[in-house]
């Protein structure tokens, strides 16, 4: 059928038997938000809806999304970030795993906010199904807990390599506590390579 919108799609989510819609969650940062799926279950499996642009603008995330990445992560213990972009190209996005686990950590760079310059963390796993919104002036970034463990972006900005920015995941005067760092993690040298605050 030609023409669908999201409205359109997420009320055949709701045809028949199947109910499935998201909660989204509020955290102490203005703006960024846990996503939780409400799956319907029955013997054959189980259903939840991952995305309705109607009930994320009823919660307050009211975006358009117009890029979607994927990022595999052969190893454990793998840490991304912390990576941003400047405005006018500040991007919104949603981060989901796939497979695997991740611990997904976020910096408030907001300096007019109260949590300015104050991380936010938390494990997003194929298990749990969360998902987190990130609104514009987040540094974003994430250490693998599994092997093989795969990201989903929903991005409302297309990515601009002059525009891009990052802090060093290390950087003491954030003060991340990462999950168990017996080992030095695997780091580009990219990553490695961004400024301290």
């Amino acid at each position: 059928m030609y023409g669908r919108t999201d409205n359109y799609i997420c009320m055949l989510a709701n045809i028949g038997e199947v109910h499935s819609r998201m909660k989204v969650i509020d955290t102490e940062f203005e703006g960024l938000k846990i996503i939780e799926l409400e799956p319907h279950k029955d013997e054959r499996g189980s259903f939840a809806r991952a995305y309705c642009a109607k009930e994320l603008k009823e919660a307050g995330i009211n975006c358009t999304f117009i890029q979607d990445s994927i990022s595999h992560n052969y190893k454990k213990n793998t840490i991304r970030g912390m990576h941003w972009q400047e405005e006018p190209y500040g991007e919104d996005k949603i981060v989901r795993c796939l497979t695997g686990a991740i611990y997904d950590v976020v910096i408030d760079l907001r300096e007019k906010s109260s949590t300015y310059l104050k991380w936010f963390g938390i494990e997003l796993t194929a298990d749990n199904e969360k998902a987190i919104f990130v609104p514009k002036g987040f540094a974003h970034g994430f250490q693998t807990l599994e092997p093989n463990s795969t990201l989903y972006y929903k991005m409302s900005q297309e990515y601009v390599k002059k525009s891009g920015k990052g802090i060093r995941y290390d950087d003491k005067k954030i003060g991340v506590k990462w999950i168990n760092m017996t080992q030095e993690p695997i780091v580009s040298e990219q990553d490695l390579q961004w400024e301290l605050l």
